[in-house]
């Protein structure tokens, strides 16, 4: 298939970009003062950059579209400043879940990525794009429809927000369970740069710049760079290759245009590209399932004489013979116009953006040419606009807008088997299995869009009744339609069309893996959302606060196929997805003491959803991968808690824990686990109630602390520090449905940081990430067919390298 943006196909490295970079700026002065950095100075809506973050101090956040301090917010809140980011090599949303307990981001490709938060979100598995995310991500305002997005390095960021619990009234239908709001740098009418260069071990380069400043009296502008290229992790024995690398690259462009005192014009532009050999897998171990013994992997392997390359998962040694690759591109640009009317500003936020993904994959997770070629190319584009007016005054705060969403995705796909399938595939006893023809070229083409568009008004009050008690309540009127089509097309290994003639045994068995289909499904639907929360100040430093919520997630439409029924044609009632329904309990209290050196946060929270939108599959070896469903009902509960201290500027620590207990209350007609499937006699569907959510620890832990001391080196004053974090999760499963084969271990994640910065600006350190060398698995894979197979993603090793920084 050709490319929809032909950029696509330029091969543009990080590693291209790392020297010109470097030369661009590391002859810049670093004479200024680090403080000198007035974010918030530029516009109200970005918070100041100030120290914070996980250690504690005054921290300005816009949760609730408006600047105030994190602990006057009655939000379940983490908070991660731009300085800790590039700290703690935090540099993209898997990274962040290290200094969010509650956070949880799955990845076995850009495209196939899930962020949860509290357990929920996304559905686990293959991604559907007739559903949304659960969790909203936002940069400067604007929403990011495409979770690929949340691969890609951050660049040029100030600081993150990750907001805990339903946030339906101030930013959508898609923040079920939370949202991710990032808060870039903005121009500055005072010159000021930075640049940061960094190397490790498996070839680690990255290299980050930014410059700032005055273009006329009321024109300013910023312009940020982002590179990052390391080796893979895996090494492939067949094509002699590296994978699982590193290969990003983001440039933004922004201009500020300040006409008056009291009206910003921010033109932001950004492109963002990845080039990574990836996404791979390696085996980890077999289960036996249902299916008669000579069809289960041992014995399917041992036809063929495959033997994979190693039993250990840590050897990181793979087999995959297809090509991997998984070029992903999104950029976009956005207008931001604030005027300050009186008591109140304007704000309206205009935005399109664009995402251009191009994938290849080897989906049997073996050595043999079962699966020769699996790939989806996607390409989407997405306009919005958002107007809103927030007023302060002394009883009444408020927020009221509207949101206009629209989006385009087309997707072309193919699937191809090669001359092993037949021999793995076909049942041994039918002697079809024995002619590799049957199978060899088979293939599938689909091709498939979805066009979405929802509308909303939204509304947020704060009542101030007295000093210490405010109640805070928020609406949303929203409207969702989608239209989609599928068709799936298949066709032999001589180019002639496969179709259902069930007289023909070589047909029969091609049906078997590849089905034609052809749909179109439609979805469009109002909902009503609602929540009130109550805060009472009960001393200057302590806030009470108790939140209800009624929302909901959109619903939507099968995207990948759907299960034919008896007479062969598509189960039409499958094609729509019913919206999930949420409701949800918090209550929370924020203290800072010791003279607000240290702040302790606590948080309880149940979350109640009817109609959980699943991913659900029906056994079959390649008719189709996965499916949206409605599970009945999921509830999640839980406590959190956020402590930090900061006794003297020579030493400050945190701690944030969180117990998540999230379960299936009732989903009767779940996907069997491998262990229970393959069978003649094995069950279509399970009853799973009462087990664990995929992807969810129980228990989840960062923390850290850092140390420093004034020192004097090579004339230059400042300090010597040594730095800490470290993180721990408990198991999760890695399966739609709990299985004794799909179980994760715990593990804990130690990293240090040790180096010498600068009152002028300069920083430089070593540090060492995974420290301890913890061997752990990120997620597992199921192989397809229920032959036993499991393979998994290794987590990265231990890694070190040095960094240095400067500001000017």
């Amino acid at each position: 298939m050709t490319a929809k943006y032909p950029s696509a196909r330029r091969r543009i490295t990080a590693a291209s970009l790392t020297l010109p970079l470097i030369l661009a700026f590391a002859a810049q002065s670093a004479a200024a003062d680090e403080t000198s950095a007035d974010t918030a100075a530029t516009t109200a809506d970005a918070p100041e950059q100030v120290e914070g973050g996980s250690y504690g101090g005054d921290i300005v956040v816009t949760a609730r579209r408006r600047a105030e301090t994190a602990q006057d917010v009655p939000i379940a809140i983490s908070v991660v400043a731009g300085d800790q980011i590039d700290n703690t090599g935090s540099f993209n949303v898997g990274r962040l879940q290290q200094l969010a307990p509650t956070l949880q981001f799955y990845s076995s490709n850009p495209r196939n990525s899930a962020v949860n938060i509290r357990g929920i979100g996304a559905p686990f598995g293959l991604t559907n794009d007739g559903i949304e995310q659960g969790v909203g991500i936002y940069v400067d305002d604007v929403y990011y429809a495409r979770v690929a997005s949340a691969t890609f390095d951050f660049l040029d960021v100030a600081q993150i927000e990750v907001l805990r619990g339903p946030q339906g009234t101030l930013y959508g239908k898609n923040t079920t369970a939370g949202a991710i709001n990032i808060t870039t740098n903005q121009p500055t009418f005072d010159f000021e740069g930075k640049a940061e260069l960094s190397i490790g071990n498996l070839n680690f380069k990255q290299a980050k710049a930014a410059i700032s400043g005055p273009l006329t009296s009321n024109l300013a502008a910023r312009i940020a760079v982002s590179a990052t290229s390391r080796r893979g992790t895996l090494y492939n024995v067949t094509t002699d290759r590296w994978v699982q690398s590193q290969d990003n690259i983001g440039l933004r462009g922004q201009l500020l245009w300040r006409p008056t005192d009291n009206l910003d014009v921010t033109l932001t532009g950004d492109w963002n590209k990845q080039d990574a050999v990836c996404c791979g897998s390696v085996f980890v171990r077999t289960g036996e399932t249902q299916r008669p013994l000579n069809r289960q992997f041992a014995a399917l392997a041992a036809a063929q004489g495959y033997v994979v390359p190693s039993t250990n998962p840590y050897d990181r040694l793979t087999d995959l013979d297809a090509n991997l690759n998984a070029g992903n591109e999104i950029g976009g640009v956005a207008l931001r116009v604030k005027w300050d009317v009186g008591p109140g500003t304007l704000t309206s936020v205009t935005a399109w953006r664009y995402w251009d993904w191009q994938p290849e994959n080897d989906r049997d997770f073996t050595g043999l040419p079962i699966v020769t070629k699996s790939q989806n190319p996607s390409q989407q584009n997405q306009y919005t606009q958002e107007l809103r007016y927030n007023y302060s005054g002394e009883r009444f705060d408020f927020v009221v807008g509207g949101f206009a969403f629209h989006q385009r995705i087309d997707t072309q796909g193919t699937e191809q088997h090669g001359p092993a399938s037949s021999r793995w595939t076909i049942n041994p006893s039918n002697p079809l299995s024995n002619d590799p023809s049957v199978l060899d070229g088979l293939t599938a083409i689909n091709t498939q869009y979805l066009k979405n568009t929802s509308l909303a008004l939204f509304g947020q009050l704060s009542w101030k009744l007295s000093d210490s008690f405010t109640i805070q309540p928020g609406v949303r009127l929203n409207y969702d339609k989608k239209n989609g089509y599928y068709q799936r097309l298949v066709y032999a290994g001589d180019g002639s069309a496969v179709t259902a003639d069930l007289t023909d045994p070589v047909s029969v068995a091609r049906l078997a893996v590849f089905s034609p289909q052809e749909y179109a499904p439609s979805f469009s639907d109002w909902n009503f959302s609602y929540d009130l929360t109550a805060t009472w100040k009960a001393a200057p430093d302590i806030l009470l606060y108790a939140t209800y919520a009624k929302t909901f997630k959109s619903g939507g439409i099968n995207q990948n196929g759907v299960p034919n029924g008896a007479d062969g044609s598509p189960l039409l009632a499958a094609a729509t997805i019913k919206p999930e329904s949420v409701q949800h309990y918090e209550a929370g209290a924020k203290a800072e003491f010791w003279d607000r050196r240290g702040t302790f946060n606590l948080s309880i929270f149940r979350t109640d959803i009817k109609n959980y939108q699943a991913n659900v599959n029906n056994g079959q070896f390649g008719v189709l991968r996965g499916y949206l469903a409605n599970a009945g009902k999921v509830r999640t509960q839980g406590v959190e808690a956020d402590f930090s201290i900061r006794p003297s500027e020579r030493f400050r620590a945190y701690a944030n824990g969180a117990y998540t207990d999230a379960k299936y209350v009732r989903f009767v007609d779940a996907p069997c686990p491998p262990e229970l499937s393959g069978g003649s006699s094995s069950p279509a569907n399970c009853d799973i109630s009462g087990q664990r959510l995929p992807g969810v620890s129980k228990w989840a832990l960062s923390y850290g602390a850092e140390i420093n001391a004034p020192a004097k080196l090579l004339g230059q004053d400042g300090q010597v520090y040594l730095g800490y974090d470290g993180s721990y999760r408990s198991n999760f499963s890695s399966n739609a449905s709990a299985s004794a084969y799909t179980w994760i271990d715990g593990y804990s994640l130690s990293n240090f940081r040790a180096g010498f910065r600068t009152e002028a600006g300069l920083d430089v350190y070593a540090w060492v990430r995974n420290a301890f060398d913890q061997k752990y698995l990120e997620q597992l894979f199921m192989g397809p067919g229920n032959t036993g197979l499991i393979t998994g993603l290794p987590g990265d090793p231990r890694t070190w390298g040095g960094t240095i920084k400067a500001r000017f």
